[in-house]
């Protein structure tokens, strides 16, 4: 069956504000800085932000018999809730490329080391690895965006075993990661984010990149560099607001569902669920 894309929702006026004249880009420069998000975090970390969950949980449609039943302290505890593991089950056959989190899918095919997203801001895989001579790897390799909404499951995994080889945080600003935004500006090199080099058993060498979004209060990765892990294995988990998972692979490397690339090609983004096959590997 063909993987039906999606169009984003319409912008809420908030957004179409900050991001759409002068005054609102003036405000926006405030929003996104690194100690409002922070100032943010304190509070979603606080016992005073557990009234804002069970308006949320409406607001949001969100199915809590889907997560494992635990006490929330603070919002940021229920944000990154766990799942019941058996409803995020992952792939069985060894070579199966799986999607490392929950999100909104969008393709791209790298070409001489750029990304060039359909009605978006360009950007380089250099510029994502914040220079990293690594990012000659992909040079026309495949470049996997997966855009985390409030209501999507936050935390995300090793897409295959292998082992941990390099990691780095590189700051900067914090950017909604909604469409409105993602047409203005290079927000996937202007965000803070952090990135892996993977060494993967069927892939190569892989890089995975967290990116941060306005009021993420922390992104949460457990692995050091010389650390084994297995596929399927949680990696970390981002605390409160949407935010992005960026999977780069090598030439060569994996064969994905062709209906990816032709709905990112058409504007639409492909809803996909962690432990969900995309493709498999070549070699």
């Amino acid at each position: 069956m063909r993987r039906q894309g999606i169009a984003p929702p319409p912008e809420g006026a908030a957004l179409r504000f900050l991001y759409g004249n002068a005054a609102g880009r003036a405000i926006l420069k405030l929003a996104v800085s690194r100690p409002v998000s922070k100032l943010a975090g304190r509070f979603m970390d606080s016992p005073l932000s557990r009234p804002l969950i069970g308006p949320f949980i409406r607001k949001n449609d969100i199915r809590m018999e889907d997560y494992l039943p635990l006490p929330y302290p603070c919002f940021n505890d229920f944000f990154c809730r766990p799942i019941r593991p058996e409803l995020r089950p992952f792939p069985a056959e060894d070579a199966a490329l799986m999607a490392p989190c929950d999100g909104l899918l969008s393709a791209y095919r790298i070409t001489d080391g750029l990304v060039l997203p359909v009605k978006q801001s360009r950007y380089t895989v250099a510029e994502l690895l914040g220079g990293d001579p690594a990012s000659l790897k992909y040079r026309d390799g495949i470049c996997l965006v997966f855009r985390l909404c409030v209501n999507h499951y936050h935390r995300y995994a090793y897409m295959d075993a292998g082992t941990l080889t390099k990691k780095r945080f590189i700051p900067g600003e914090l950017h909604t990661v909604r469409p409105i935004a993602l047409a203005a500006l290079p927000v996937f090199v202007r965000n803070c984010r952090e990135y892996c080099l993977l060494e993967t058993e069927h892939f190569g060498l892989a890089a995975q990149v967290e990116v941060g979004a306005m009021l993420v209060g922390k992104i949460e990765n457990y692995g050091a560099p010389g650390t084994h892990f297995e596929r399927g294995e949680e990696k970390g988990r981002f605390l409160y607001g949407g935010s992005t998972v960026v999977l780069l692979l090598e030439k060569d490397r994996a064969a994905l569902d062709e209906a990816l690339f032709e709905n990112t090609a058409r504007g639409l983004e492909t809803p996909v669920r962690l432990g969900e096959i995309l493709g498999h590997a070549t070699r």
